[in-house]
């Protein structure tokens, strides 16, 4: 690399001009005008800088910016640049930083000035300014000062080594792997009861609270630990051997002799898998019982791998048949006692349990925001034999956590809002693992029905929904991480002046991970981080705010996280009167569906204050009185539940004309409005938004079964469903001038009654409308 920078003492001018030992030559007349020559008396002063750049200013800049792209470009500066901590993005963003600061900047130093005369004069050389450009790039990233121990920090590539505890025994791991209705859980209980001590590690509350209560009911004293709750089996607060908990809450240092995980597929979850790693990684226990898809087996023999364990593949066949049917319900007119609706969006929930009611039969309602009280009440009433409620409408939050008499799946749609990896909104089709979780809760063993069945709503979705069924489940490729509190305060001290926010960015930048891991997506971190940016709170007290759960798209429930944190800021305890005042308690039974959703979200307040109280005990001091107000409003909210069709009358009889939705855009679109929102979007026009809407006429249509359609509802079918023209543009059998050319084929067609649409009247009218055209 050249020597001489032209800063710190050696001579401006660099390589080139350490060569020359003759004077430097005369600057030419166009650099000299815009930067003024070396020899020139007032250079180093504000005035000559000022002057230099106004000069600049006026014209000349190209050359000027010619050899900073120059400078850019070149291999042997970002080679200089990633080996002091500049990585091919940070590179770029410093470099961006860095000319706007020379083209723009009325400050630019005098040293700098001198340079920039002599490269354009040729008598420096380009490279002469990376000294200047890293001292930029370390006043934008302060890190790049001491890159090496913020590497160190974020090395994430041996997990196992942060669990000594775990290491320092020989642990076994027996792998239960199995569909749904395989009783792989069941085997993995047998062993936790039996075992003098254990812990269960669910992914909901609803199956730690069951296995709770199974351990107790076999008077095996067991405790429950989640998030927002601590009940004793013991009436003295003594810790019993046993612990169901939500995974997030498992101990890592308590010695046990046996350890459930269930759910371990969920490991590559994108938001929470860190929790599934860490439990495999860090348990203390002598037997790990792992339950799970027999997709996840390679992954976790080879994690096992790398701590020196084995793993004991036990495998299960599901205990009754499940069939997928050949037919479509096609109408809720065929709907028979025992039949399970599955939706991916309270909109579609709402509208078809009004519909269900319609034709004068009882339905119960789950979905994942309702309280878990709520969820258990429903359930039991669809499964009581004695209760006039034979349907169920749910999302796939019955995929776990609930014990369910359903007969039959059927999907009434088989597209899904998900969150990627990379915290971006997709909308698909279901995965097969997904598929194969709800489907398979139907005809459970033990249940009334001794075989499951599964179809779809839509005869278009059917053979899909059979692919999906009948595809592998896709090995399960990486485990989360997530980074620790420790390791972001380890960042803290190095980059005292960055926001929690901006810690987070630059450690998963930073992060070291091998291929059988990745970092989880931290986007909701990173906006309570945001959030909570302006109030005063120590870095741990921060940390602990960011990681509450709760749904960042309700906003009441934001707000109240930032009250909490403004309170807490002033060293105000929130007390009982405190949260009943912000939150209007007492609430009345809901009138509309926008009541009932704002008492589930002031439910999820609750849930917010004593996951809280149990990590600032002394700030939030009436856990218990909380606890009792939450289960009136789980009552409350029952009530609600129970009048669903009452509330959604209500809301759309109070809705403008011409309004149809019952709840937020935060929520997912129906399926009506997603084919329409999906096309349109990808098409970017009224045309296609149209054809999803027609598309919903046809669909309406066929299931009135007008004879006059006869022979041309396999025409309509095929054409305008939104779901089977989203899924042609999808496959890249359709392109947006396909679709136009078919809409307006299509309208031809209708104005001339080919369909059946058009009446003789109609025909008439339009031929009239031609007529006075013609005249």
């Amino acid at each position: 690399m050249r020597s001489g920078w032209g800063a710190g003492g050696a001579r401006p001018g660099g390589e080139e001009g350490s060569r020359n030992t003759s004077p430097s030559p005369a600057p030419c007349p166009e650099a000299a005008g815009r930067w003024g020559s070396g020899s020139a008396p007032n250079q180093g002063t504000a005035a000559g800088q000022e002057e230099t750049a106004s000069s600049c200013a006026r014209g000349g800049s190209g050359e000027v910016l010619k050899n900073l792209n120059k400078f850019y470009k070149r291999k042997e500066i970002q080679r200089l640049g990633a080996e002091n901590g500049l990585d091919a993005r940070l590179f770029h963003q410093a470099f961006i930083s860095f000319r706007k600061y020379i083209m723009e900047s009325s400050s630019v130093s005098a040293d700098l000035h001198i340079i920039l005369n002599d490269i354009c004069c040729g008598a420096g050389h380009v490279d002469d300014l990376f000294p200047f450009f890293l001292r930029h790039a370390k006043q934008i990233f302060p890190m790049l000062d001491c890159m090496d121990d913020l590497r160190k920090i974020s090395d994430l590539r041996l997990p196992p080594n942060w669990y000594p505890d775990a290491r320092a025994i020989q642990r076994k791991i027996i792998f239960h792997a199995g569909p749904t209705n395989s009783g792989k859980t069941y085997h993995a209980i047998q062993r936790f009861l039996s075992a003098k001590s254990g812990i269960y590690c669910g992914p909901l509350k609803l199956l730690a609270h069951e296995i709770f209560q199974k351990s107790n009911d076999a008077n095996v004293p067991c405790d429950l630990v989640t998030g927002e709750e601590r009940v004793f089996a013991n009436e003295d607060s003594r810790q019993a051997p046993h612990v169901a908990c939500t995974i997030e809450m498992c101990s890592t240092n308590t010695p046990y002799e046996v350890a459930v995980i269930d759910e371990i597929q969920m490991i590559r979850d994108p938001a929470r898998g860190w929790a599934w790693t860490r439990a495999l990684l860090g348990l203390c226990a002598e037997e790990i019982h792992v339950c799970g898809e027999p997709a996840a087996i390679d992954l976790v023999t080879e994690l096992m791998y790398t701590t020196g364990e084995e793993v004991e593949v036990r495998n299960y066949e599901r205990l009754t048949p499940l069939t997928v049917l050949d037919y479509a319900l096609e109408s809720l007119d065929n709907l028979r006692p025992g039949d399970c609706i599955v939706c991916f969006s309270k909109n579609d929930i709402y509208s078809i349990s009004r519909q269900i009611e319609a034709r004068g039969l009882e339905c119960a309602v789950i979905y994942g925001s309702l309280p878990p009280g709520t969820k258990l009440e429903q359930a039991k009433k669809f499964n009581d034999p004695d209760d006039p409620c034979k349907i169920l409408v749910a999302t796939d939050a019955i995929g776990m956590g609930l014990n369910l008499c359903i007969r039959r799946i059927i999907f009434n749609s088989i597209v899904k809002p998900t969150v990627n990896e990379k915290g971006e909104k997709e909308i698909d089709s279901i995965t097969t693992s997904q598929a194969l979780q709800i489907a398979g809760r139907a005809g459970r063993f033990g249940s009334s029905f001794k075989q499951g069945e599964v179809t779809a709503m839509h005869r278009d979705d059917l053979a899909r929904l059979k692919e999906i069924l009948s595809e592998p489940v896709p090995p399960v490729q990486a485990a989360g991480l997530h980074p620790t509190p420790e390791q972001i305060e380890m960042f803290a001290y190095h980059l005292p002046d960055a926001t929690l926010s901006n810690l987070i960015d630059i450690f998963v930048s930073l992060s070291q991970v091998d291929g059988m891991y990745f970092v989880c997506n931290i986007d909701d971190f990173k906006f309570l981080a945001d959030m909570i940016q302006h109030i005063p709170l120590n870095l741990r007290s921060r940390y602990v705010f960011c990681t509450a759960p709760l749904n960042r798209k309700e906003p009441f429930v934001c707000t109240t996280l930032l009250k909490f944190a403004r309170q807490f800021s002033r060293n105000e305890p929130l007390t009982f009167d405190w949260l009943c005042r912000h939150t209007k308690w007492p609430l009345a039974a809901p009138k509309n569906i926008k009541e009932l959703v704002h008492l589930e979200a002031v439910h999820d307040v609750f849930d917010l204050y004593l996951w809280l109280s149990y990590r600032f005990m002394d700030m939030f001091p009436d856990a218990v009185l909380v606890r009792d107000i939450q289960k009136k409003l789980d009552d409350i909210i029952q009530i609600g539940v129970c009048n669903i069709t009452k509330l959604i009358r209500a809301s759309q009889s109070a809705a403008a004309p011409g309004t149809a939705e019952v709840v937020s855009e935060d929520f997912p679109l129906s399926r009506t409005q997603r084919d329409a929102r999906v096309v349109s979007d990808r098409h970017g026009g009224t045309e296609a938004l149209s054809i999803a809407v027609e598309a919903a006429g046809l669909r309406r249509a066929k299931n009135l079964r007008s004879p006059r359609l006869g022979g041309r509802q396999e025409d309509m079918k095929s054409y305008g469903r939104g779901s089977l023209a989203n899924r042609l543009l999808r496959e890249g059998l359709l392109t947006q001038e396909m679709l136009r050319q078919l809409e307006s084929e299509w309208q031809d067609q209708h104005r001339n009654g080919r369909y059946g649409f058009g009446s003789k009247r109609d025909d008439q009218h339009s031929s009239k409308a031609t007529g006075k055209k013609r005249k």
